[in-house]
């Protein structure tokens, strides 16, 4: 049986549905609950810390003019561009 697949999820969809969704999906939810929750849960807490990092990295790409506005008329040629931010973010 292959291992679930983690959901980093932000705290904003920790509610019910959303995490019974990712369940039946077959994702683990990784999201804290509220504080005011009666019966909060487990989740790992390292995996959360590192959300951060994917955030952080999606407001670099938006510093790239091409991929924020769409130039690209071709799928192709904007996946190509992205890959291409991703390694110039890579060698920072």
């Amino acid at each position: 049986m292959p291992r679930p697949i983690p959901l980093v999820m932000d705290r904003a969809y920790e509610g019910d549905a959303a995490r019974q969704l990712a369940l039946e999906i077959g994702y683990v939810p990784v999201v804290p609950p509220k504080q005011n929750r009666l019966a909060p849960w487990e989740y790992d807490r390292a995996m959360y810390k590192r959300r951060n990092e994917i955030e952080r990295l999606f407001r670099r790409l938006k510093g790239f003019r091409r991929i924020f506005s769409r130039f690209e008329k071709l799928d192709a040629m904007f996946i190509a561009f992205i890959n291409f931010a991703l390694i110039v973010e890579g060698l920072r």
